[in-house]
């Protein structure tokens, strides 16, 4: 999987990059057709509620991307959340796949029964 990061009024330090790598691919636990990952990174000192850093993901995957995003005060937390929210798409997407196989068996085995579809 490709990582991209794109920092947006903030400097890019080794710490952040690694941390961001980190939790990006903890993400293919759930699935290996990740192709890849593009972060952006944002700092608005102008924001109204105090949430200064601003984090986007976009996953690219066979079928439908997923996109996640989170805004916190604090850069790390506002990472995690990110990544939570996309792990949490990744299980559903996961379990909508396994359960779509299922209804198929289930169908298949059901014409063969009885020859027919109900």
């Amino acid at each position: 999987m490709q990582i991209h990061l794109s920092p947006r009024h903030l400097q890019l330090t080794a710490a952040i990059h690694s941390h961001v790598a980190d939790k990006v691919a903890h993400l293919e636990e759930y699935t290996d057709s990740i192709i890849a990952a593009h972060v952006v990174l944002l700092f608005d000192e102008h924001r109204s509620k105090k949430k200064d850093y601003q984090v986007k993901i976009h996953l690219a995957l066979p079928g439908p991307d997923l996109h996640a995003e989170d805004a916190e005060d604090d850069l790390y937390a506002a990472i995690d959340l990110t990544v939570h929210k996309l792990a949490q798409q990744l299980r559903k997407r996961k379990t909508k796949t396994k359960e779509k196989e299922k209804h198929k068996v289930k169908v298949a085995k059901e014409i063969e029964r009885h020859g027919y579809r109900r």
